[in-house]
């Protein structure tokens, strides 16, 4: 009897929590199209102050579907200055959400730079910075991975959290019933053996935990695509892998593939292995890249 109270009970707050997050599913939020607009338009005036700009024109933002937005640049933007600068802009019209960045070029779409707004406030810094473009123009691409309403505001449909409501009870009742008697043995936790460790120059690899341990005492915490790109160097060591057999080992289960997405990885495992000297990432130019072990 107290099992099924407390179900619920759960049950009861569940539906008030659901109906209350549905009744403000279509309200305006930090994110509105007008505010993007005047951020990016803001971030543009400021690269083409720093390149010593001040009378070209701001061109207009356009809005990409409903989560994107999309500005050219001038030619000569500083692509360091950007991060902070756009990450500024964002804090004075008070949006708060999770973004990616991308600098594309105008005449293909081709992908040059970019980063995530998670990256940049982890690290202070944006991958691939310190790198010259080549004299062009670019777009600046911002894409929130939030669905967007209509009214421009985050969209939380209530039905998503009563589902997932729905399935973390049921997981608690079964997770009721199938709980072993004391007599029955305790299933091991995921252990960390000598053997679980890919070796390589004076580092390790925990590929299960996406550890890293890098010469003597630096433990760097990848996340899962690093792992696997640097997995994928630590089993062909001073061997060339083109770019397209890391392509397909590392980025095929996401569908669409980005080539510049390569480069910025390496870019961010080089800055991760600096503690290691014997380790060296070598890019060998139109082919692909060499894990150099000392």
């Amino acid at each position: 009897m107290i099992r099924f109270a407390l179900l619920f009970l759960m049950g009861l707050l569940l539906m008030q929590f659901v109906w209350r997050v549905s009744a403000t599913d279509g309200a305006e939020t930090d994110l509105a199209p007008e505010k993007v607009n005047l951020a990016l338009r803001r971030t543009a005036h400021y690269l083409l102050a720093a390149s010593g700009d001040s009378t070209s024109r701001i061109p207009p933002v356009q809005q990409i579907g409903r989560n994107g937005w999309l500005i050219r640049l001038d030619p000569s933007f500083n692509y360091d200055t950007l991060p902070s600068l756009l990450q500024a802009s964002f804090d004075l019209h008070g949006i708060r959400e999770n973004y990616d960045v991308a600098i594309l070029r105008c005449s293909d779409g081709e992908l040059q730079l970019g980063y995530s707004y998670l990256d940049f406030a982890h690290n202070k810094e944006a991958p691939c910075g310190g790198r010259d473009l080549a004299v062009d123009c670019y777009n600046l691409q911002v894409t929130f991975p939030e669905r967007v309403n209509k009214k421009g505001g985050i969209a939380a449909p209530g039905w998503t959290f009563a589902f997932a409501g729905l399935l973390a009870v049921a997981f608690f009742v079964m997770k009721r019933r199938d709980r072993p008697t004391p007599d029955a043995a305790p299933i091991p936790a995921a252990t960390t053996a000598e053997t679980d460790w890919l070796h390589f120059g004076h580092s390790r690899l925990h590929v299960a935990n996406h550890r890293l341990m890098c010469g003597d005492d630096t433990t760097v915490q990848l996340t899962y695509r690093e792992a696997k790109l640097l997995q994928l160097f630590a089993n062909h060591p001073n061997q060339l892998l083109q770019r397209n057999f890391i392509i397909e080992n590392v980025w095929a289960d996401e569908g669409i593939l980005v080539g510049r997405s390569v480069d910025m990885f390496v870019s961010r495992l080089r800055k991760k292995l600096q503690a290691d000297p014997s380790l060296g990432i070598v890019a060998v130019h139109g082919l692909g890249y060499r894990l150099e072990v000392g």
